[in-house]
């Protein structure tokens, strides 16, 4: 519509310009070419025929630049149909449609969207071969759209388990500086958990807790593998778990999880002081059975004050079949034969389980009555094969 205006105001200004020559003017135009002849035309013919060859090119220039155009618009809409199949899922027409639209598009952020929708699509469909033809043609064509295309890249390197060459990608993204998006920070996560960074990991989760704390379980969840695995990595070198232990917040060490990991690295490493208080700390809030169970681990010479502390325990929770076992253990290292089958049978009381039945049998057995062990014994091997055929 535009077009045909200003076509009419260029004819109209023409037309004005024409009559006005022809009523005013009354020169000539000469035109001498060399070696050849003279041309003369009155001046209002040639003003009328250069408003009339400019108007032409200009209605050709306007064409030729629509044609051209038409392969953007087609790009775009490519890109358009190409998006919403990918998120409809239906990979393979988005595919074709994003693949289509990256050849035509002339602009940089059409023709890098159009290759991301592709190169994903690709991915779902498991078309490695095309997603790197994909891939390798989008690093060579659009420089200028960086971060869409180091992102993809980071991510399709992820999703193949090359997390060294996705975290080199994303050092290329950072090199930029500023403040990273969550989507590029929960990329590093995935690729420094891939490599066992675990501290790089925790680092990061602490941030994007911060920033979404919708997805606090989530990223805690994370949080609470990275801790175990350096639990174990720093399990027999008592300086370095101690600093670790230490180093943790409040919260983190009164998460049973966590506490249940340094326990054991403590028992391992063979600080049974450390382990014992650890679980003296945590067990009254929730009750965990582990730290429970582990309490009867790496006894000392403490195991006296071990069943004061638990029997105090036991108030509160008189039918814990973990806690009624664990002292029945600990009775049972202290020699106090009475008490410790009184717990242990009233711990198969409430949940029959194969450990009570045999800690029961070594209590019968160091009591020399093998009959009633070898019976806890063979009850102890029923269970077990009954629990192993129920878990098939």
């Amino acid at each position: 519509m535009r077009l045909i205006l200003w076509v009419l105001v260029l004819f109209a200004a023409a037309v004005a310009v024409a009559l006005a020559i022809e009523e005013y003017g009354t020169g000539h135009l000469v035109v001498e070419v060399p070696e050849f002849e003279k041309f003369e035309l009155p001046l209002d013919y040639a003003i009328a025929g250069f408003f009339a060859t400019f108007i032409v090119f200009y209605i050709l220039i306007r064409i030729l630049s629509g044609l051209l155009n038409r392969r953007e618009i087609r790009a775009e809409s490519l890109m358009q149909t190409g998006v919403k199949a990918f998120f409809e899922g239906d990979y393979d027409y988005a595919k074709k449609c994003a693949a289509k639209g990256f050849k035509l598009a002339k602009t940089p952020l059409t023709k890098a969207i159009n290759s991301v929708i592709a190169i994903r699509s690709a991915q779902q469909t498991a078309d490695i071969s095309t997603r790197n033809k994909l891939l390798e043609k989008t690093e060579q064509d659009l420089q200028d759209e960086r971060t869409l295309r180091l992102v993809t890249k980071a991510e399709i390197l992820l999703n193949d388990g090359n997390y060294q060459e996705a975290l080199n990608t994303l050092q290329n993204l950072y090199s930029t500086g500023g403040l990273q998006p969550t989507a590029v920070l929960e990329l590093e996560m995935e690729a420094q958990r891939q490599a066992g960074n675990w501290e790089a990991v925790l680092e990061i989760g602490r941030i994007l807790i911060h920033r979404h704390p919708l997805n606090k379980k989530h990223y805690e969840s994370i949080q609470h593998q990275a801790h175990l695995e350096n639990f174990k990595a720093k399990t027999g070198n008592l300086d370095d778990l101690n600093k670790y232990w230490h180093s943790l917040s409040e919260t983190e060490q009164k998460s049973s999880r966590i506490a249940v990991a340094a326990t054991r690295a403590y028992i391992v490493t063979g600080d049974c002081t450390t382990a014992h208080k650890i679980i003296e700390q945590n067990v009254q809030t929730d009750w965990n059975p582990e730290l429970i169970a582990l309490y009867s681990e790496c006894l000392n010479y403490h195991v006296n004050r071990q069943i004061e502390c638990a029997e105090v325990w036991l108030k509160a929770q008189p039918n814990n079949a973990g806690l009624l076992l664990t002292l029945g253990k600990l009775c049972t290292h202290c020699e106090l034969w009475g008490k410790a089958q009184n717990y242990l049978e009233a711990s198969l009381s409430v949940e029959p389980t194969p450990i009570a039945h045999f800690a029961l049998a070594q209590l019968n057995e160091k009591l020399g009555k093998h009959e009633l062990a070898m019976d806890q014994y063979n009850k102890a091997l029923e269970l077990t094969l009954k629990q192993n055929g129920s878990s098939k």
